[in-house]
């Protein structure tokens, strides 16, 4: 029979930098792919520095990231790490609740909710 680990601050604390570390360098290697991909495609394009060009309008959704990632579109990697890289503390502080919540700490439960609560809403609720 196996015995099970009690989660401790020290536990959380390993898990906790062990998640950002792995964040962090996924969405490094995700942006490195997108770029090393659209400099071969387009790193020989004359910049025009006289016209605004902004993002395509299927780079403005999560979809259509997803979509253009999946098809090794350069611009899409690029943006699927930067999403990487933003979801990385929103996961931390996901995963500080559940370990508080082990711990049956509830006063820092409900004070990590309130700050996922307004992770999320400034990620989604502010379009």
């Amino acid at each position: 029979m196996a015995v099970e680990k009690a989660w401790t601050d020290r536990r959380i604390e390993n898990t906790v930098g062990n998640l950002l570390r792995a964040g962090v360098s996924i969405s490094a290697a995700v942006v490195l792919c997108g770029g090393i991909i659209y400099l071969v495609r387009h790193g020989l394009a004359p910049a025009d520095y006289r016209i605004f060009h902004g993002e395509p309008s299927d780079l403005r959704s999560i979809r259509g990231i997803v979509w253009g990632a999946v098809h090794r579109r350069g611009r899409a990697l690029i943006q699927l790490g930067l999403l990487l890289l933003i979801a990385t503390p929103v996961a931390r502080v996901a995963f500080s609740i559940v370990g508080f919540a082990e711990e049956r700490d509830r006063m820092y439960v409900a004070f990590t909710v309130f700050v996922l609560a307004i992770l999320v809403f400034s990620l989604v609720g502010s379009s």
